[in-house]
């Protein structure tokens, strides 16, 4: 997903939000060959927007970039009061939920967790948040 293939009739309110993994053991530096790159609706003060999710939530994908692993496709999902990364909707093993991300800001610098596929939770640095206004869309690829 990069900023060059965002559809031009986006919401105001739509951003396109990349999240680099943060220091942890395994990569006492953090990591941008680790990370999620994703479109969500923001208020004002940078939360999710709850309210214009439910009218984006099919343009609300999700790319998650793991190293050398295959590009994983998905969407962000609102479950409850919790948000999570949803990769097929007719399994819900595959999901990765974060930790009370309606708390959260998504500010740059900013740090939210997100628990992975193998049940590790692992904390990510948000490294940009960009209103997508008339940029177009590509999914699939990163910057």
């Amino acid at each position: 997903m990069t900023m060059a293939g965002i559809k031009r009739d986006s919401p105001a309110n739509l951003n396109f939000i990349r999240l680099d993994l943060a220091r942890t053991p395994e990569f006492p530096e953090g990591s941008s060959a680790h990370r999620y790159e994703f479109l969500a609706p923001l208020t004002k003060d940078a939360h999710i927007d709850a309210a214009a999710w439910k009218a984006v939530k099919d343009r609300c994908e999700v790319t998650r970039v793991w190293g050398h692993e295959a590009l994983q496709f998905g969407f962000l999902r609102h479950v409850g009061k919790g948000w999570r990364f949803d990769y097929d909707k007719k399994d819900d093993t595959d999901d990765e939920p974060f930790f009370k991300l309606d708390r959260h800001a998504l500010t740059p610098g900013a740090y939210v967790s997100v628990t992975e596929h193998d049940g590790v939770q692992r904390p990510f640095i948000v490294v940009s948040v960009v209103p997508i206004g008339n940029q177009p869309h590509e999914r699939g690829s990163s910057n």
